[in-house]
This record gives structure tokens, C-alpha cells and sequence, in this order.
């Protein structure tokens, strides 16, 4: 069925009947319903001549749910929202574990395992376990400036995994092979 067209006219009161497009509907609602809470509109023709129309002021770093955002910020801000700040923690530690330590480091020790602030690291050599050691308090402050405050505590590190030499039910007591792996 077609609409009726504007010389039809409304047949109970017998006057034209008026169109308006949905959108325009919508604005006419909108328009009374601030009227009905208090607000003024202000028409274009009363603003002073150069004066620019501005509903807030602006302030820089501040979210007002307009301003377009960098996906990096919505993300964070996402990810804190539901609480899931440790469990990225942990995978941005253990995924870009080269970035933040360098490649030096990260070429002889690998993380093993992220549990509550604590990382525990293997190392391939002594040498590199006792320099890792050494390093522990630069690479926590490096972690809290690249990841944030309190993500990593604590460095457990961990020396290379040595053969056992303890072979059959009877074995001597003693301290067996010295560290000849590294």
C-alpha cells in the first residue's frame, strides 16, 4: 500500500497532511525532550558574529567519550576495566621477554615460568646466572618503566641443568663432579 501523497490531506480533520522524514522525527523528539529538562537552545542567528560553539571546554588528557583515542589507550583501558592487568602481565613478559632484556641477555636466559610478581629464568651457563644475578635490580626497574609498577618483583634464577651422576641403588656420598658445564 502506497502513502498517501501530500494533496490527499488528512480525512478526519480535512487539512493537508504534513511528511517529515524519520531523522527530522527524531530531531523534533530530541529538541523537546532537552526543552522538557531545561535546556535552551540557542539558534545560530543569536551567537555572536566569530564566536565558535562549544558545548565543554577542552581539556587535554581528559576522556570525554568523543575524542578519538589511540588504540594502544583503548586497549589498556579495556584490559584494566576488567581486571585483567596480570594475566597480560604475565604474557607481555614472557612474549617480548627480548625486548625488555636485550638480546645479549636474552640469548643465554630464557624465562621458565611468571607466578604472582615473581619470573623464574634459566640460564645456559654459571657465568651467565651469576651476571643475571648481578642484573636483577636494573632489569626490575627496566620492567616497572616498560610494563608498570609492581609486575615483576622478584627475579628467581635458575643455573643450567646438570647431568645427575648418581647412577644404580648404592652411590658415595660427596659433592661429585664440579661444575664443568658452562
Amino acid at each position: 500500500m502506497l502513502p498517501p501523497s501530500d494533496a490527499d490531506g488528512n480525512p478526519e480533520t480535512g487539512e493537508p497532511e504534513v511528511r517529515q522524514d524519520a531523522a527530522q522525527a527524531q530531531l523534533n523528539r530530541m529538541r523537546q525532550a532537552a526543552q522538557s529538562r531545561g535546556n535552551q537552545r540557542i539558534s545560530p542567528s543569536r551567537r555572536k558574529a566569530g564566536q565558535r560553539r562549544s558545548a565543554l571546554p577542552f581539556v587535554p588528557g581528559e576522556y570525554s567519550g568523543r575524542d578519538p583515542q589511540g588504540v594502544g589507550k583503548v586497549f589498556n583501558r579495556f584490559v584494566s576495566e576488567r581486571g585483567w592487568n596480570s594475566p597480560v602481565a604475565v604474557g607481555s613478559v614472557i612474549s617480548r621477554w627480548e625486548e625488555l632484556v636485550g638480546p645479549d641477555v636474552s640469548a643465554h636466559c630464557t624465562p621458565e615460568s611468571f607466578s604472582d610478581t615473581t619470573v623464574q629464568v634459566r640460564c645456559d651457563s654459571t657465568a651467565w646466572a651469576t651476571q643475571l644475578r648481578l642484573l636483577r635490580s636494573s632489569l626490575i626497574s627496566r620492567f616497572d618503566a616498560e610494563l608498570g609498577a609492581g609486575v615483576v618483583t622478584k627475579i628467581e634464577v635458575i643455573g643450567p641443568a646438570a647431568p645427575n651422576w648418581r647412577k644404580g641403588l648404592r652411590s658415595v656420598k660427596g659433592r661429585g663432579p664440579r661444575d664443568t658445564y658452562g
